[in-house]
């Protein structure tokens, strides 16, 4: 049986919606695909400066970003449990869930359909592990770094995530 996972304050949790094209997928007449993912912020809070593991990717573009890690639940896993190995698999970091922090959603197009995809953010307290990027199965991690909370949302790539991780700092003193 799964546990309920404790909400944050009243402020959260934020839904956003970013538009990467924010027109829906009627207006474009190609397919439209729905996904789910889920992830996070993951501190440690042993450490008094609060650090964040985050990760690096490169885009479609062949730029780098740096992003909270995430990826899709599977099989029968829920968001939270899915947000705990993604976390993990992604930075190497376990960790053990906080709070809820937030939905964020958007669209994007690639390979001839609509991508609207659904994010779950959830903070954890690292409990153990090592960074590394060694254990992401998919590969998509080139890089991983603590980042002071601090100084998280100006490291972060996506406006949306920066939200998140605002969030994070606010919720965050209630917890440890």
């Amino acid at each position: 049986m799964a546990h309920p996972v404790p909400r944050a304050p009243k402020r959260t949790p934020l839904t956003v919606s970013m538009g990467r094209g924010s027109m829906p997928p009627a207006h474009t007449g190609l397919p439209t695909v729905e996904e789910i993912s889920a992830g996070g912020v993951v501190v440690d809070t042993a450490d008094q400066r609060l650090h964040v593991a985050i990760i690096a990717r490169i885009n479609r573009g062949g730029r780098l970003e740096w992003c909270l890690p995430k990826g899709h639940p599977e099989n029968d896993e829920t968001n939270e449990e899915a947000a705990i190995r993604e976390i993990e698999e992604e930075t190497g970091i376990a960790g053990r869930m906080l709070a809820r922090l937030g939905t964020v959603d958007y669209w994007f197009t690639v390979s001839g359909h609509r991508v609207h995809k659904t994010v779950h953010h959830f903070l954890l307290t690292a409990t153990g592990g090592e960074l590394t990027t060694e254990n992401d199965p998919d590969h998509e991690a080139v890089d991983v770094a603590w980042v002071p909370i601090k100084d998280l949302a100006k490291r972060l790539s996506f406006p949306n995530e920066r939200r998140i991780a605002d969030v994070a700092r606010e919720v965050l003193p209630g917890h440890v």
